[in-house]
């Protein structure tokens, strides 16, 4: 027997013709199915034994995706909403607070003046703004009058300088031409200030 015929006979099934069960399964790799059941070639994929299984699959993972995506938009609907009522109440409760302030303005600016001295007016005045800060006050306002303290260019405003007479007091505040206010712990604006400069 030549080396032609050892090959062919080695090649060929053993015993009654079945395959021999040692050897490695052979599964078709280059294919997979189509959307119409037919299968087309690419590189990876499996073939789907049974086309109905395919599209029922498919069919679920669709519907699936669909309900998700109906759920998140509806979920971001519902946030958006809540944040917009949220906000709305949170400005309603704010200006609650200063209904009785505008009372009082609305009393002040219907007064007779020929009735009523200046006197009256600037203690009525007084009594209204320490109601409003008051009001302000418990909404989260804070007053920024630094007076005597460092000077912070984070929640000051430098808009004049002016000898200082101690080095103890170089880089301070000496006057405040307009209080700053912070809301919440947010700058709504600096104080405007004298600085101190010690030149000595």
């Amino acid at each position: 027997m030549d080396r032609s015929d050892e090959v062919a006979s080695s090649a060929a099934p053993q015993g009654d013709g079945a395959p021999d069960p040692s050897a490695p399964e052979q599964l078709p790799v280059d294919s997979y199915l189509d959307t119409d059941g037919s299968a087309a070639e690419s590189t990876g994929a499996t073939v789907v034994s049974d086309p109905d299984d395919f599209r029922a699959t498919l069919s679920e993972d669709r519907e699936r995706y669909m309900r998700l995506a109906a759920e998140f938009d509806n979920y971001r609907k519902r946030s958006a909403r809540e944040r917009h009522e949220a906000g709305a109440r949170a400005q309603g409760d704010l200006v609650k607070q200063f209904v009785d302030v505008l009372d009082d303005i609305a009393r002040f600016a219907h007064i007779d003046a020929s009735t009523v001295s200046s006197a009256t007016v600037v203690e009525g005045v007084e009594m209204v703004e320490k109601k409003l800060m008051k009001a302000l006050g418990t909404a989260g306002l804070e007053t920024i009058n630094p007076v005597g303290e460092p000077f912070d260019p984070q929640r000051h405003e430098a808009v004049a300088t002016e000898a200082a007479s101690t080095s103890e007091e170089d880089h301070t505040v000496s006057k405040v031409y307009q209080q700053g206010y912070v809301f919440n712990g947010q700058l709504l604006r600096p104080a405007r200030v004298v600085v101190r400069q010690f030149n000595g």
